[in-house]
């Protein structure tokens, strides 16, 4: 048994690593911490990255690293909105990009309620990206751990309520969840990329070549 969980483990690296190079593909990622106090974090390729800026930035191309971080964080707002309850948006705070073959970007979350009974989730912000799809997993203390997918199929819309402890797509929605597998290996790797400490440092962003 000790030996297949560790097989597991090194083959979730492997494919982790892959994952990393493939544009096409990103995770959002909403997770309650202490005090209900929430971040977002959203995950992709730095190529996926730097498609999308030059692509809606062309007429201001970035020149050093922290205009492209800038840009980044930008766009995201730019083309993300989560509402809960019918109609009540949340608004990112603070936010960080962590540059690398995986570029991570990391905000604060306010306004997410107490008494969830429902979520609209739009992340358009790979749409440009060919045959783009995108995690969605939320993390609420106390509930199953549900992952979904945002793609071209559903506008990159997910509309979901609450059942007892857990999320679940409204009927009229398009959208398709993940196959458990996949949705499981999703999870394991976003969890271990939220284990560093949600500390916001202007000036300490990791410079690489973009």
């Amino acid at each position: 048994m000790m030996f297949r969980k560790s097989m597991l483990v090194i083959s979730l690296l492997i494919t982790m690593v892959a994952q990393a190079h493939q544009p096409d593909v990103s995770t959002t990622m909403l997770v309650e911490k202490e005090n209900n106090t929430w971040v977002l974090q959203i995950s992709a390729s730095l190529t996926a990255f730097q498609q999308e800026i030059r692509t809606h930035f062309a007429e201001t191309p970035y020149k050093t690293p922290e205009e492209f971080q800038q840009m980044v964080i930008t766009h995201i707002k730019n083309n993300l909105e989560i509402s809960f309850n019918g109609g009540n948006k949340i608004t990112l705070g603070k936010g960080f990009v962590k540059l690398g073959h995986e570029t991570k970007v990391v905000f604060e979350v306010v306004g997410v309620p107490l008494d969830m009974q429902s979520v609209v989730v739009k992340n358009s912000a790979f749409k440009d990206i060919f045959k783009n799809q995108s995690a969605l997993v939320l993390l609420k203390n106390g509930f199953n751990k549900e992952h979904f997918v945002l793609n071209d199929a559903n506008n990159h819309t997910l509309n979901l309520e609450v059942q007892t402890n857990k999320f679940v797509e409204k009927t009229d929605s398009q959208a398709a969840s993940f196959p458990s597998e996949y949705g499981y290996f999703l999870i394991a790797i976003l969890l271990a990329s939220l284990g560093v400490a949600f500390v916001i440092k202007k000036n300490n962003a990791k410079r690489i070549s973009i």
